[in-house]
């Protein structure tokens, strides 16, 4: 959605060198890519996410390759990439903390994992909508999350969050709930 390029533009920005993306969908942050990135390796479990990205992969000015199906278990050795994204992904992923840990074990020390997520909101009022309505949206959104705590997660992983902003984008509160940060890799 056009109404999310400037968080996807913010999440991209500071990518660099081998870059893993978890949940690449149908390629909306391609256009995002700074030059600093050499490469992007793209887990995606879903096919026709990837071949809706196909105008976009053509369009590519770095190399897109396919790589993955399942960001709970990353086919790469350890240390093999510089950065990381994550946009809008962790609402679906099962085991999330599982998917954090292998984007962690993948990622060089001092590597960075950039990521926008809907989740918790930060007023009491509206994370209590979002714990009333998220077995509904779970049911009815492919098993997206609305109130998980995005900086929690992403610290409990042993990252370091060197930059968050937690704010409201574009609709109702409880879907718009925003985290958009970076973390570094010890």
């Amino acid at each position: 959605m056009r109404v999310n390029e400037p968080q996807r533009s913010r999440a991209c920005a500071g990518l660099h060198g081998r870059v893993v993306e978890i949940g690449f969908g149908s390629g909306l942050n391609v256009p995002f890519y700074p030059a600093a990135v050499e490469s992007i390796s793209a887990v995606e479990p879903a096919d026709l996410g990837w071949k809706l990205a196909r105008k976009r992969l053509d369009r590519a000015t770095v190399p897109i390759e396919r790589a993955g199906l399942d960001g709970q278990s990353l086919p790469f050795a350890d240390n093999t990439f510089d950065s990381a994204l994550s946009t809008w992904t962790m609402c679906t992923i099962p085991d999330v903390a599982t998917a954090l840990a292998e984007v962690r074990r993948v990622l060089v020390p001092g590597g960075t994992l950039h990521f926008v997520e809907h989740g918790l909101a930060p007023d009491a009022k509206v994370q209590a909508w979002q714990h009333r309505l998220n077995p509904i949206e779970k049911a009815i959104a492919g098993g997206c999350n609305l109130d998980r705590d995005i900086r929690g997660l992403v610290q409990a992983a042993g990252f370091e969050i060197s930059d968050l902003d937690v704010f409201y984008g574009e609709g109702p509160k409880f879907l718009a709930a925003l985290t958009l940060g970076v973390a570094v890799s010890p």
